[in-house]
């Protein structure tokens, strides 16, 4: 990429990818680099500390998945293959004018696409613990923490040092509290906000050259929300059906999933996911001696469906749900993703469990191939087709009759 030069079909995008790969190439001009990361493993302190600006990648859109298919397998996440077919075929700005990807070994398909997307971008691979139980799971994690700094370093030239450091865990805690100021509205009766409102605002954080300044933006809002729903304001009905939602990332899913059920009669009150409230409470022990470990620890303390055991997961889904008194809880299983596919049967199982041992609360899970089915309903190998969504005590709920929840194809 010559010069910071556009891709050869820019006049082809439309106005809004155009922007942003205007953004992006004003941003390099300026003598910015970019980091493209894909999951919520990624320490983004260490990015932060090297003078970067690290942008959200995951390939949301289903738009370059044929592409990818001429290289990948059909039969794989389409996060992969829609990361994988945006480098392919240069149509995400952040993609294209990324320095460095960051990579992880969460998956057996991520760790396996990123050998062939290193043909195409500078990548760098995390090696992530598989298990935060064993003793030694910490020490191995902070060991790749620090290698992960350390490459930096040489790569771009920069120096990495504790002030930096301890500068990046105090913003990125604040921007973390920002979020969950935003989500802990949604515990009101009703909701001050929309789940897809919510969603979309989190989705757009990810994509933030300035994190300081896009840390403003989620106070700003935080407070408006405030003084609106004290004023009386209401955006959400009282009689909407409260839904937390779980499982894998749900960027993708914002309209296929979220917009669905609020145009249904329900509410998205919770976000656990692993870009969501889930990872999202964890902070950095900014007054740390060592604020490397402190950085590696918080992120190791991330729940996710890779981890073995994860009880943990399955705990704070349970308390997520009691604290939103959600009505219900929606698991977004995408296709070929084995780990929160088998781990949904055990989520499901607490849940009504949960529902079992409280009249006041009764929890209901609808998941992707994993969704309870009654006589004469149709079934689909995709996930969640024309399903129904049942309550623990057996009664169907009218509001999500018959919802077409087709997640990435």
């Amino acid at each position: 990429m010559p010069d910071n030069a556009l891709p050869r079909s820019f006049e082809d995008f439309n106005e809004a990818r155009k922007l942003g790969f205007l953004a992006a190439k004003e941003y390099k001009e300026r003598g910015g680099k970019l980091a493209g990361c894909l999951c919520s493993y990624t320490p983004l302190e260490v990015i932060d500390a090297a003078g970067m600006a690290a942008i959200g990648l995951c390939g949301m859109s289903d738009e370059a998945i044929p592409d990818a298919e001429t290289v990948l397998p059909k039969n794989l996440c389409p996060l992969i293959k829609g990361t994988y077919g945006f480098a392919l075929t240069e149509k995400c700005p952040y993609t294209y004018f990324s320095d460095i990807i960051v990579g992880e070994t969460t998956c057996d398909g991520k760790k396996k696409m990123y050998e062939l997307l290193a043909d195409l971008k500078d990548v760098h691979v995390l090696h992530l613990p598989q298990s935060q139980a064993r003793s030694y799971a910490a020490d191995i994690w902070h060991e790749e923490v620090k290698l992960f700094a350390s490459e930096l370093e040489r790569r771009f030239g920069v120096r990495i040092d504790d002030g930096k450091l301890r500068d990046a865990a105090r913003l990125r805690n604040r921007y973390r509290r920002a979020l969950v100021r935003l989500y802990e509205l949604q515990r009101s009766e009703p909701p001050a906000m929309r789940g897809v409102e919510l969603m979309s605002t989190l989705l757009a954080s990810t994509f933030s050259f300035d994190v300081e300044t896009f840390v403003g933006k989620l106070e700003a809002l935080a407070d408006e929300r405030e003084r609106a729903y004290a004023a009386g304001e209401r955006p959400v009905a009282a009689t909407a059906k409260r839904i937390l939602l779980t499982g894998c990332p749900s960027g993708g899913v914002i309209n296929k999933v979220g917009k669905v059920i609020e145009e249904h009669g329900g509410v998205i009150v919770c976000l656990d996911d692993c870009s969501g409230e889930r990872a999202n409470r964890l902070l950095v022990d900014e007054d740390a001696d060592d604020i490397l470990r402190a950085i590696s620890d918080r992120y190791l303390a991330v729940n996710c469906s890779v981890m073995t055991p994860n009880d943990a997961r399955i705990d704070n889904t349970a308390a997520m749900a009691r604290a939103y008194r959600a009505d219900g809880v929606v698991e977004v299983v995408l296709q070929a993703c084995h780990t929160f596919n088998v781990e949904s049967s055990r989520v499901q199982r607490r849940m009504e469990e949960e529902g079992s041992r409280t009249s006041s609360w009764k929890p209901t899970t609808l998941q992707g191939t994993a969704a309870r089915w009654e006589p004469g309903w149709p079934r689909s190998s995709r996930c969640c087709s024309d399903c129904r969504l049942v309550g623990a005590n057996g009664d169907p709920w009218q509001f999500l009759e018959r919802i077409p929840l087709r997640f990435l194809a």
